[in-house]
């Protein structure tokens, strides 16, 4: 049995459509990071990173004590070596899945994160961050667009893959950060051919994305924690 510690994010979403696609058995516990959840003690022991998601495998491959795993690259990659699937065995395969997970985990998360942040979030619209942040979403729509022109089916090839998982929640953003996927044609393609698997349905129904208005508290747990107040 899986635990995962989760809220209705892109980033929650990888975890719980990799566990659907996988048909794994799991277990919910909601980490509400709007009241802060995220800095209590007792989540910190499986993410010290006070992010969402993180798992707790309690049935690991090598029978031992359950393991605890934090950040979704890392999920991902752990989840497909223990059920075998979603990531190649062969050396070439494998390595190229597991590049474009990290380039998703290094700037397509974290830029269009950033974004959205300045952009529809921050209290202060600062025109430099936004646009910073903007030509370099607008950039990383392009890689994928032409990445996904070369391999004419999913991200690293012809099979899906922890590399589709990863990046597909984030492309989901689009419309509201003001992008529309008329001007990435292969993305357009792609987001509709994964979209429409059962699976990733039934990831995206596991809890309901809030979109009420920020309180000023929830607007401190989410954006303005220092390193001291989260320990």
């Amino acid at each position: 049995m899986i635990e995962l510690y989760y809220a209705p994010t892109p980033n929650g979403w990888k975890i719980s459509i990799m566990l659907e696609e996988l048909g794994l058995p799991y277990t919910v516990f909601p980490v509400n990071i709007r009241t802060g959840e995220q800095f209590a003690p007792e989540f910190l022991k499986i993410s010290p990173n006070n992010r969402i998601p993180a798992i707790i495998d309690r049935a690991p491959a090598d029978g031992g004590e359950p393991i605890a795993m934090f950040e979704t690259g890392a999920i991902l990659i752990y989840l497909a070596e223990k059920t075998g699937r979603f990531l190649p065995r062969d050396v070439r395969g494998r390595f190229k899945v597991i590049q474009w997970v990290m380039w998703q985990v290094g700037g397509l998360g974290p830029m269009l994160g950033q974004h959205g942040h300045f952009a529809l979030y921050a209290t202060d619209k600062i025109p430099y961050a936004i646009q910073r942040y903007r030509d370099e979403a607008e950039r990383l729509y392009a890689v994928l667009d032409r990445q996904l022109g070369k391999t004419g089916a999913y991200i690293a090839g012809d099979e899906y893959s922890i590399a589709d998982i990863a990046s597909f929640p984030w492309t989901m953003t689009h419309k509201a950060q003001g992008f529309t996927l008329d001007d990435f044609p292969n993305v357009k393609r792609w987001y509709a051919d994964v979209r429409a698997r059962p699976e990733v349905q039934k990831g995206l129904a596991v809890g309901k994305f809030d979109k009420t208005p920020f309180t000023e508290e929830q607007r401190k747990n989410m954006f303005g924690k220092t390193a001291q107040q989260a320990q």
